[in-house]
C-alpha cells in the first residue's frame, strides 16, 4: 500500500518522536507499504528541516535525508490539483493521486475537505496508528 507523508508528520517524528516516528518506522519496515513522495515534497522536506526555529544539528539533518533517500519511492507527479485551502500544498494531493496512494498521513486539519479531490484515504498520525499500524503489527 502506498503512503504519502506530510511534511508535519516528519518534523514532529523528529522533534517529538512517539506516535509519528512509530508511524514512520512501521510505514519503512512493513513490507506491504510503500512511502511515497515527489521530489518536490523531499526538497521541502530537507528544507524545513534546515530552518533555524528547529535548531536541529547538521548530523541529524543529513540522517534524515539520507533516510529520505533510501526508503522513499520517488514518483513524478501528473495533473496539477486546485486546492484553494493552501495552494502549496496541492503537491501531496498531486502525489497522492499519481501514486495512486491508499493513505496520506497529515496533521494539518487543511486537508480535512481534500478527500473529495482524490480517491486516497486522509489520516492523522493517530487515526493512522490505532487503524492501521495497531492491527498490523
Amino acid at each position: 500500500m502506498r503512503v504519502v507523508i506530510d511534511t508535519n508528520v516528519v518534523i514532529s517524528a523528529i522533534l517529538k518522536d512517539r506516535d509519528p516516528e512509530a508511524v514512520i518506522i512501521f510505514v519503512i519496515k512493513h513490507p506491504d507499504f510503500e512511502w511515497i513522495a515527489s521530489a518536490e515534497i523531499i526538497e521541502e522536506y530537507i528544507n524545513v528541516l534546515k530552518r533555524p526555529k528547529f535548531k536541529l544539528p547538521l548530523n541529524l539533518i543529513d540522517k534524515w535525508e539520507n533516510m529520505f533517500h533510501s526508503f522513499i519511492e520517488v514518483i513524478e507527479s501528473g495533473e496539477q490539483i486546485d486546492f484553494p485551502r493552501d495552494q502549496k500544498d496541492a503537491k501531496f494531493l498531486e502525489c497522492a493521486l499519481a501514486s495512486e496512494a491508499e493513505y496520506f498521513i497529515t496533521g494539518d486539519r487543511d486537508f480535512e475537505e481534500a478527500g473529495k479531490l482524490v480517491n486516497t484515504i486522509i489520516l492523522s498520525v493517530n487515526s493512522f496508528k490505532t487503524l492501521i499500524c495497531d492491527k498490523l503489527s
